[in-house]
């Protein structure tokens, strides 16, 4: 009787090939992949945009393509050089700086690193304030005007309120700072509660009201009297957050705080009946009154304490850097937070890391306009791309050819954003 024929084993080639396949699966599955991928091809554009507005390109091009695009390749490594060096330091220069032992040169040549960790604060603040929003089904677009009220009501008592000692008088200013920012945020999750009104539009009538409001308190209650100039007085000394190193270094304690409220907040959504009511909420508000939940108080609680963690922003910018409370003293915060809180999927840790990651940009874009001659704008047009690329994460999976979701895995509601 003839033996049947043996299966042929499978080619170790084709075995490679199905553990590959597997590893791409797995990765195009995994959550940060699409952030990562979207800050890449960010930074990517941002290059183009660079080689391709640079006037030494167009002139190489009178010569040969192959010429301009070396001088558009140069153009954007300088450009990216300047934005490192800008944002981290230059390692020749910390380490001449170790090597002889100056204190002053020392912190001169960390100072950016630590300037970047500096400007990441009140991203963390603001980044966390969407979020919370977001987890909650809620759509804060009013961090911007949060973070004003929080500054004006912590510069009163940082000024106002004397003979304290800091460890009294600091927690009372950042008190001061998140309960003038849960009152903006209140507002407007009262309306949403009762009246149904739409927060996006009522928070962004709440940041106009706040920035006039500022206007006329600096221009009139506020202002310091010896000034010309809408500014109000400098806060106690004991009022101001402890900073850790000599100048120029401005780094201080406040990081260290936002860190600590970053935990807090990851507590609070995923170890407490309360941020499991919130996480509820906003993924279902249908089944979470069918539960028994009270979703008119999640409401007003998640917008109030939205509003909170935004004061807490404008309270380091007056307690932490500035002293003072000038108009305009807000680079944007509050609408860059909303980036922030989609690059970081509304989770605590994505958002600690997207804020030092723009941070890190707006630090070293300075350095980049100085030394590369490329306007700081730039980067407010990679941060758009970024944000861009995570609303439309189809266009990540289609330039990389990554697989896409099953429906279940992308079904997102969230009530804020109108749906």
């Amino acid at each position: 009787m003839a033996k049947p024929p043996a299966k042929k084993a499978p080619e170790r080639s084709e075995k490679r090939k199905d553990a590959f396949s597997i590893f791409l699966d797995e990765v195009s599955r995994a959550p940060i992949t699409i952030p990562i991928l979207a800050i890449i091809t960010g930074l990517i554009i941002g290059g183009l945009i660079v080689a391709l507005t640079t006037e030494e390109v167009y002139a190489a091009w009178s010569h040969s393509p192959i010429e301009a695009i070396q001088v558009g390749l140069r153009a954007a490594w300088s450009s990216y050089s300047a934005l490192f060096t800008g944002a981290i330091g230059n390692p020749a220069r910390i380490v001449d700086a170790l090597k002889g032992g100056d204190a002053l040169e020392i912190r001169r040549a960390f100072n950016p690193i630590f300037e970047s960790l500096t400007k990441s604060i009140p991203y963390i603040f603001a980044g966390l304030a969407v979020a919370l929003g977001f987890r909650a089904g809620l759509f804060n677009i009013g961090a911007e005007g949060q973070i004003f009220i929080g500054a004006i009501t912590s510069v009163v008592v940082g000024f106002a309120l004397t003979g304290l000692p800091a460890i009294i008088h600091i927690p009372l200013a950042l008190l001061a700072g998140a309960l003038g920012g849960a009152l903006w945020g209140f507002i407007p999750g009262l309306l949403k509660a009762k009246t149904g009104g739409h927060e996006v539009i009522n928070t962004i009538m709440m940041n106009y009201i706040a920035f006039r409001l500022s206007e006329y308190l600096l221009r009139g209650p506020l202002q310091r009297p010896d000034s010309f100039n809408p500014v109000s007085p400098f806060i106690q000394d004991s009022a101001k957050l402890l900073r850790f190193f000599g100048d120029p270094i401005r780094f201080n304690l406040g990081f260290f705080i936002a860190l600590g409220v970053a935990w807090l907040v990851y507590w609070f959504l995923f170890k407490t009946k309360w941020g499991f009511d919130f996480r509820t909420v906003g993924a279902n508000p249908n089944a979470a009154k069918y539960a028994g939940m009270n979703i008119v108080v999640v409401t007003i609680a998640a917008m109030s304490l939205s509003g909170a963690l935004a004061g807490l922003a404008g309270a380091n910018e007056v307690l932490g850097l500035n002293y003072n409370l000038a108009l305009a003293f807000s680079s944007g915060y509050g609408f860059d937070s909303i980036a922030l809180a989609l690059l970081g999927k509304s989770h605590p840790l994505g958002v600690v890391l997207a804020a030092l990651l723009f941070g890190t940009l707006r630090n070293g874009a300075l350095q980049m306009q100085v030394s590369a001659g490329i306007p700081i704008d730039i980067i407010s047009v990679m941060q758009a791309m970024i944000l861009a690329f995570i609303a439309a994460p189809a266009i990540i999976r289609t330039i990389y050819r990554l697989r896409a979701p099953s429906a279940v895995e992308e079904e997102i509601r969230v009530r804020g954003w109108g749906g």
